[in-house]
């Protein structure tokens, strides 16, 4: 027998189609003006063109905004792993008076905005002479994927066993032994989870790369920013189609990374 509608769900598929349509007409409407030409009235423009994306190919070295996001964002995930790996077995392992508060500091990154950290570790970077370089630009996008990548990390270090290291010990397998052939293989799917994530969030931060960037040395989406808010007359047309280009990527790496790890993977455990 089946079942009567409920109310409730009736609104909730509401909402949801409200939502899709909502954030689609968004999307689609970035596209066509991306594409369009003489779009003053009507529902749809007048004319297709693609000579904004070359306006956009003329204006910026798009090779280079991609090649400088993609080495900004891979360093990200790999000097990452290295400080938050260690961190997150050492956390996972440990039981301290503090520990809870200590993680809970972690989330700071994630809640606190940007700017409220950013502008001081813009001006020690200054100080340091690391901005305007690549370098900077890695440096203080390090401060939240760290702590992000040892909540990721913890849960899947938190499921191997203490009992498998002892019994390694007891056979006389040294610590770094233990740590590759144990530790490592057994929590791979938290470091692929952990390194996939970061690499999609690095690719899409923003308000710390933009303090400390400069030059050639632009991510795509501060090259994005200031085509749309910098001084000077840029066409809109222009400036959509620099979007599409990087709407493009994040989704590429998006879609790349939901091949590889399940959004129910990413469990943040604070005791």
């Amino acid at each position: 027998m089946r079942s009567k509608p409920r109310f409730g769900d009736a609104l909730f598929a509401i909402a949801i189609a409200l939502f899709v349509f909502i954030v689609l007409g968004i999307l689609l409407t970035v596209v066509l003006n991306s594409l369009s030409k003489g779009w003053y009235s009507g529902l749809l423009p007048k004319f297709l063109t693609t000579e904004w994306y070359k306006y956009a190919a003329a204006e910026h070295d798009i090779p280079r905004l991609i090649g400088v996001t993609f080495v900004v964002a891979i360093a990200d995930v790999l000097v990452g792993l290295l400080i938050a790996f260690p961190a997150a077995y050492a956390l996972a392992r440990a039981d301290f008076r503090g520990k809870a508060a200590l993680l809970s500091l972690f989330l700071l990154p994630m809640i606190v905005p940007p700017m409220a950290y950013g502008i001081p570790l813009a001006m020690l970077c200054y100080k340091l002479r690391l901005a305007g370089k690549i370098v900077g630009t890695i440096v203080v996008n390090l401060v939240p994927i760290v702590p992000f990548m040892i909540l990721v990390l913890m849960p899947f270090v938190e499921q191997v066993g203490t009992s498998l290291e002892s019994a390694a010990k007891m056979l006389g397998a040294k610590r770094a032994t233990i740590f590759r052939r144990i530790v490592i293989p057994l929590t791979m799917p938290g470091i692929l989870t952990a390194g996939i994530l970061s690499l999609v969030k690095s690719i899409s931060m923003f308000e710390l790369s933009y303090l400390v960037v400069g030059g050639r040395n632009q991510t795509i989406v501060v090259a994005l920013f200031a085509d749309a808010y910098a001084a000077g007359a840029r066409p809109p047309q222009a400036v959509d189609a620099l979007a599409v280009v990087y709407f493009l990527i994040a989704m590429s790496c998006l879609l790349a990374s939901l091949r590889f790890v399940s959004p129910t993977q990413m469990v943040f455990k604070v005791k």
